[in-house]
């Protein structure tokens, strides 16, 4: 939805009354930022729930973490919250030594305390992140136990079993440790829900370079600066609106009433880049674009039918005419930037042996089937493309738009047949991606570690155990080996059909400076934006 002109101007502090017609499309105030994303899938702006794209995005402008890796070199990890840690001998144990002086929004200082609770809430509350700190055996009964503070500047850790002290750290750098004020959290806890609810709604309580003031789901969002950040933002507010519409993204740009425009289409930011009023910023993403086959459907399940999907699509024609310079072509779990990803490309349209295929698995005639994919674009026209290429293999493809939380829901809910996915790694490790698309332990609904594997009711023990052994590799050139194999024989079994690869491009005004894109989506910073 997009915001008129009277809700806009609430929204930056100037005045309404201002005759209309003297002021329509007035550049905006010099101290504030207006920036249009596409941002219907916010589900939750609970850190340690947040687990889509634009939420991870903004929440990691309102939190800090104990660490973060440097994204242009992963093996060198600084602190953030923490100035210093080390592992003990038996590497079970790491203790974290947090830097004096930092405080939260509310004034709160930032203690052990706070980045203990933070953990052991992501734990107890067990949303859709928590796979990501479970996965080193804290539960429910041992978080108190194996995640607490010894004094106000000392977290100490305690593991279920060795493992790779790099690799917890990279965890840990995920926006699910995202530390928050336990004080003030508390102070709105309803029941057992540890402010969830609060958290969930709009409301923050992070020490990051901005707070979150407002957030109207599908609307816009407000974020002001944190005066108790070290380096306070230099902006008054920043407001992030929801615009699906390319079109209406352009024309604020272009006249005035936003500074930075997040999702155009190619045609518009080739004739932006023409243009010496603007300036266009460009990173890429560790976003992968894919189709999940819902394994419960009898007919998904047939080997060959996954393949014929695979040999269906034309992934050259998608990029070419549809997504030219935001989406490149890419059809492995590790996107590019990642150790041991897969960069070429063993599938293209090949509608012959499609059709094979599927007389091979008994459907000469082919079959009918549903694809749920997000009404955004460029979503809608490559399910379209999709649609297209299918039919001629004979699938018959009923395509089901809905916002970006509505197919995130119900995909979470395994309740797709086909459907269209967009993921972004959590952390700079293979395993983020490594997991989410091989393992899965358990089918039922009694599984905590609900990963996309799970969410298609796809379980291959055999991939379980190969993504096991990868992350447990201490070799670094075996390690990468091991993806690169793991790799191959995804693109050949698995229910997973890669598209490409994102390539972001921000669009903004000349005057308007230091938006930070990052290949991960929870790193894109806002703290030095700014306009002249």
């Amino acid at each position: 939805m997009m915001l008129n002109r009277r809700t806009l101007l609430a929204a930056l502090g100037a005045s309404p009354l201002i005759p209309a017609a003297r002021t329509a499309w007035a550049a905006t105030p010099r101290d504030v930022v207006v920036m249009a994303l596409q941002m219907d899938d916010i589900v939750s702006l609970d850190p340690q729930e947040s687990f889509e794209f634009s939420g991870e995005e903004v929440l990691a402008n309102v939190y800090d973490r104990l660490i973060l890796p440097n994204l242009k070199d992963p093996t060198d990890i600084k602190g953030d919250l923490a100035e210093s840690w080390s592992t003990s001998e038996d590497g079970l144990t790491t203790t974290f030594k947090l830097a004096q002086g930092r405080k939260f929004a509310s004034g709160n200082p930032v203690t052990a305390e706070d980045a203990a609770f933070t953990l052991q809430r992501a734990v107890i509350l067990n949303k859709s992140p928590a796979f990501i700190v479970n996965q080193f055996g804290f539960t429910k009964e041992n978080a108190a136990e194996r995640i607490r503070a010894t004094d106000e500047r000392t977290l100490v850790l305690t593991l279920a079993e060795k493992g790779s002290p790099s690799f917890l750290l990279y965890c840990l750098s995920a926006l699910v440790g995202s530390v928050v004020d336990k004080k003030t959290v508390m102070a709105k806890a309803v029941g057992d829900d540890l402010g969830n609810a609060w958290l969930k709604s709009g409301n923050s309580a992070g020490s990051g370079p901005f707070q979150l003031r407002q957030w109207r789901a599908s609307e816009s969002m407000t974020l002001e600066p944190n005066p108790a950040h070290p380096s306070p933002p230099k902006l008054r507010r920043l407001l992030v609106q929801h615009r699906p519409d390319v079109s209406a993204q352009l024309l604020g740009l272009q006249r005035g009433d936003i500074d930075i425009a997040r999702t155009l289409a190619p045609d518009q930011l080739a004739a932006l880049s023409e243009d010496a009023a603007y300036t266009l910023l460009t990173a890429p993403k560790s976003y992968v674009n894919f189709l999940a086959l819902n394994q419960n459907h009898p007919i998904l399940s047939k080997p060959q039918v996954r393949q014929a999907f695979k040999w269906a699509i034309d992934y050259e024609g998608i990029a070419a005419s549809i997504t030219p310079k935001a989406y490149e072509p890419h059809q492995a779990f590790l996107p590019r930037g990642f150790p041991g990803a897969l960069t070429d490309l063993p599938f293209r349209k090949d509608i012959a042996k499609a059709k094979a295929l599927l007389a091979e698995a008994g459907l000469p005639n082919g079959f009918e089937i549903t694809l749920d994919h997000y009404t955004v674009p460029p979503f809608a026209d490559v399910a379209q493309a999709i649609q297209a290429n299918l039919a001629e293999a004979g699938i018959k493809v009923t395509l089901i738009a809905g916002e970006q939380r509505q197919v995130i829901t119900k995909t979470r809910a395994r309740q797709h047949q086909v459907a269209m996915g967009l993921w972004g790694s959590d952390y700079m490790d293979p395993n983020s991606n490594s997991e989410t698309f091989n393992v899965n332990v358990d089918n039922t609904e009694a599984q905590k570690n609900r990963t996309l594997a799970w969410r298609s009711n796809w379980k291959d023990d055999e991939f379980t155990a190969r993504s096991a052994e990868a992350l447990k590799e201490p070799d670094a050139a075996r390690r990468v080996a091991l993806y690169e194999r793991l790799q191959r024989d995804h693109q050949e079994r698995s229910p997973f059909v890669f598209i490409g690869q994102k390539v972001e491009v921000a669009a903004m005004k000349k005057n308007t400076t230091g938006l930070e894109l990052a290949l991960l989506g929870d790193r894109t910073s806002y703290a030095k934006v700014s306009k002249a």
